[in-house]
C-alpha cells in the first residue's frame, strides 16, 4: 500500500485554499469583507466554532485560548492560519482538483480501510466528512465512500446523481481499486 499521508497533512491539503484565503484577508485586510462572507458560510454549514477563532485571530488574538472548544481538525486548521501569518511559506500548496490524480490516493485508502487498516479508515472517515459538506458531486462522492470499502463496485450505483467528472472519478477510483486488488 502506498505511505498515506498523516491526518494533519491530509486536512492541511484539503483546506489549502481556504488557509490562502483567511492568511491573504488577514495581511490585506481590503479581503476581509470576502472572508466575513466565507466565514457566514461556513457558520451555516456547521463550523461555527471554527468561523468564532478566526474571527478571534481576526481581531488580533493569538493565544491558546482561542482554541478551548475546538476539535483537533479545527485546531490543526487554526495552528496553521497562525504559522502562516508569521510565514505564508509555511502553507501547504494550493493543489487543483484533479480526479485523475486523486483517485490513486483515494483508492488507496478505500484499499487499505477495507482491508481492515484502522488508521486508513479514520482518515477516510473524515475525509468522507468534509467532502459532504461540500456539496455537489464531492457530496454524494463522500456518500459513497463506506459502500466502497465495504466492497460495491458497480460504477452505475456509485456514481448515481453525479455529473460527468463525478462519474469519470467513480470510474477511476474502481480502476484504481481493481489494480489494487489484483496486486
Amino acid at each position: 500500500m502506498a505511505q498515506l499521508p498523516d491526518a494533519a497533512e491530509q486536512v492541511l491539503r484539503l483546506h489549502a485554499a481556504f488557509l490562502h484565503g483567511v492568511v491573504n484577508a488577514l495581511r490585506d485586510r481590503s479581503q476581509l469583507p470576502q472572508l466575513h462572507a466565507h466565514l457566514k458560510a461556513a457558520e451555516e454549514a456547521g463550523w461555527s466554532r471554527l468561523a468564532a477563532a478566526i474571527r478571534h485571530i481576526i481581531d488580533g488574538r493569538r493565544g491558546e485560548d482561542i482554541k478551548l472548544g475546538l476539535d483537533a481538525e479545527d485546531r490543526i486548521l487554526v495552528d496553521a492560519i497562525l504559522r502562516g501569518i508569521d510565514n505564508p511559506a509555511s502553507l501547504p500548496p494550493i493543489q487543483q482538483p484533479d480526479g485523475a490524480a486523486a483517485a490513486p490516493g483515494l483508492a488507496a485508502m478505500i484499499h487499505a480501510a477495507g482491508s481492515g487498516d484502522a488508521k486508513a479508515f479514520a482518515a477516510l472517515a473524515g475525509m468522507a466528512e468534509q467532502m459532504t459538506k461540500a456539496g455537489g458531486d464531492m457530496a454524494r462522492l463522500g456518500g459513497i465512500m463506506r459502500r466502497l470499502v465495504d466492497g460495491e463496485r458497480n460504477a452505475d450505483k456509485l456514481g448515481k446523481g453525479m455529473g460527468p467528472l463525478g462519474r469519470e472519478l467513480v470510474v477511476k477510483l474502481l480502476d484504481e481499486l481493481a489494480r489494487l486488488r489484483t496486486h
